[in-house]
Formats: C-alpha cells, sequence, structure tokens
C-alpha cells in the first residue's frame, strides 16, 4: 500500500481545520495517510484546534511555531522535514480533497515511476455555499513528457494548477527542493516548472481531485495594480525556472523558451492596458507602467497587434471608450480587421 504525507499549513484559519484533515484522512481507503498540521504562530485558537484533532486521531501531528515564520518556510518545512510518503501533499487549512483523491493520484504515480507530479481539477466554493457535487470515477489519465508540459507553461504564461489537487513524488521533492524564497507569490509556478524539467507530468482526466476555497473578501476586492505586480511574479517565476534548469536545457531551449514567455507577458500586459480604456479605468489601472512592463518584456513590442489594440483606444480616449467598446474589436483581433475599423469609423464618426 503506498504512503501519502499530507502537510497542512495553518494560519488563523483553526476554524476550517475538521474539513481540511478529514478530507484528508475519510475516503481514501487505498493509502496510507498521515497529516502534518503546522501553525505559523497564529494569534487565535488555531494551534488548539489542531492539537484537539491530533489528539483524537494518531494519523495527525502537530507542530506549532513559536514565532511566525512566513507561508513560504512552513511549506517547506513540513515538505523537505517531514514527509516522508511515497507521495506527499500540501493542503491549505481551508481547502480539501475530493474522495479517492490520494487513492486515484498514488495508482497514477505507482504505475508511472517516471511521472514526478500530478494533478487534476479543483473545485472552486465558498464558504457560505455547500460544497458543490465532484466527479470521482476517473476516466483514466494522461502522462505527458515533461519538457513537453515545460514548453506549454511557457507559451501561456501563466500556471494552470492551484496547488490542493497536486500529489508529488517525495524523494523528487527533495532531490529538487521546496518553495524558492524569491518567489514568495509564484513559487508555486516556478516548482511545478522545475519539476517538468526532470520528470514527466501525470494529469487524471474526467475526474475532480480537489476543493479550492474562495473567499469572499478576495472576491468582491478590486485591486487594479495588483495586475501588474501578478505579471512581474510570473516573470520571476519564469525566470528562475530557467536558472534551474541549465541541467536538463541547453542554452538554446532555454533562450527559446525566454523567448516565447517574454513575448506572452507582453501581450498580455499590453492587454490589460486595452481593456483599461473598454472598461473605463484608465485612473485606476496602471496603464503607463503595463506599457513599461510590456516593453522590458519584448523590445518590439509596438509591433505586437495588443499594441496596436492600445493605441486605436488612446485615439479614441478614454471617455469615449466605454460606450464604443462593443462595437471595438478585442485586442488580439487581426490587424487588418482592426485597421478597417478604424478606417470606417474616422470616415463616418459613428
Amino acid at each position: 500500500m503506498s504512503s501519502v504525507s499530507v502537510v497542512i499549513p495553518c494560519y488563523r484559519y483553526g476554524h476550517f481545520l475538521e474539513q481540511s484533515v478529514g478530507s484528508a484522512l475519510n475516503g481514501q481507503d487505498g493509502v496510507d495517510v498521515r497529516v502534518l498540521i503546522v501553525d505559523d504562530a497564529s494569534p487565535d485558537d488555531s494551534a488548539e484546534a489542531a492539537r484537539r484533532i491530533a489528539e483524537a486521531d494518531s494519523r495527525v501531528e502537530v507542530l506549532v511555531h513559536e514565532q511566525n515564520r512566513g507561508h513560504l518556510r512552513t511549506y517547506n518545512e513540513g515538505l523537505l522535514d517531514w514527509a516522508d510518503g511515497d507521495y506527499t501533499v500540501l493542503l491549505s487549512a481551508d481547502d480539501q480533497l475530493v474522495p479517492g483523491a490520494l487513492v486515484r493520484a498514488a495508482a497514477l504515480l505507482d504505475a508511472h515511476p517516471e511521472v514526478g507530479f500530478c494533478y487534476g481539477h479543483p473545485l472552486r466554493f465558498t464558504t457560505e455555499a455547500p460544497l458543490p457535487p465532484a466527479r470521482t470515477e476517473s476516466r483514466g489519465w494522461s502522462v505527458w513528457p515533461g519538457k513537453w508540459w515545460l514548453e506549454r507553461r511557457f507559451k501561456a504564461g501563466h500556471g494552470c494548477i492551484t496547488s490542493p489537487e497536486v500529489v508529488v513524488r517525495t524523494d523528487l521533492q527533495r532531490k529538487l527542493g521546496g518553495y524558492d524564497p524569491r518567489l514568495p507569490h509564484s513559487g508555486d509556478i516556478e516548482m511545478w516548472m522545475r519539476f517538468a524539467a526532470h520528470a514527466d507530468v501525470g494529469y487524471l482526466r474526467g475526474v475532480d481531485q480537489a476543493y479550492y476555497r474562495v473567499h469572499s473578501a478576495s472576491m468582491s476586492k478590486t485591486d487594479f495594480s495588483g495586475q501588474l505586480d501578478d505579471l512581474r511574479q510570473r516573470k520571476a517565476a519564469y525566470t528562475v525556472a530557467l536558472e534551474k534548469s541549465e541541467d536538463t536545457l541547453n542554452a538554446n531551449e532555454r533562450n527559446k523558451l525566454a523567448d516565447t514567455v517574454h513575448r506572452k507577458l507582453a501581450r498580455q500586459a499590453l492587454w490589460r492596458a486595452a481593456r483599461a480604456y473598454d472598461r473605463g479605468r484608465t485612473r485606476q489601472v496602471p496603464v503607463e507602467e503595463l506599457v513599461a512592463f510590456a516593453q522590458d518584456c519584448w523590445p518590439a513590442y509596438r509591433a505586437l497587434p495588443e499594441f496596436r489594440g492600445l493605441s486605436l483606444r488612446r485615439r479614441l480616449g478614454p471617455a469615449a471608450m466605454p460606450y464604443l467598446q462593443p462595437l471595438v474589436l478585442s485586442a488580439y483581433a487581426h490587424k487588418g480587421r482592426e485597421w478597417l475599423w478604424w478606417r470606417n469609423w474616422r470616415r463616418t464618426g459613428i
């Protein structure tokens, strides 16, 4: 029977722990599960809640920090110092696993020793609503070459994983290390890419593997400056991933991947700047900083279709764009079609 170590970092989320721990221990028949709750000096009663759970179940251990160490150090403490099962899961205290998730993941990893980690589809949910129904009947799995998966991530320019749905091979985690302290907000993106540079990647098809909690505060909060921070953090993650892949990728491969993601990030920055005009938010969105970021990523940014779309919107002006936006093609539109719309608008004035 395969063994799985589940690390649950907790900071002020003690009221969610019973659900989180329960999802790792219950409904996972077929694997040997152990859980570590790491409380990062929560100022509330989270540590007491963790200890009560451990007292009731010998499979649960608790580690309490006397001083706050931050989320990345807390993650790595559990992943690198404590986990000793065949496979490891990092599960936030406010998230949950779907019944059978660990069994399905272990079966894939058992069958494919060349796979470094596997994941499946996560379901998003809110505290105020009941858990959505989950698909638990697997339709098989896919195993992708690690370098192929890595290239896909560089082409997309963003991560495709929320985290609780991932199960990692423990010996690979120890070999390659944990979260990089230079990446407080995009360390997971870099770590999955680092793993893919050294091993293949597995995906569980047609099944839901985890519940990812979306808090109401984060849903309602509008942080326009965060758009630029997000892009910067992602750029840093890809840069670090390339730094750490020198032993598996040659210089030409790394340069090609760098060009791919820098061009993609530049396009995304310009698209966000253009959308600020569409939505009448040019005073809230850091448009000029987004353009500067695009230029830094891709010096030939003026040749990108998104820049042409942004230039069109600048000519029309921020006051007119919210009204004309339904008529303006997306910033991703073909150059000829957008130019044709611009020519007709200038001729007719409508």
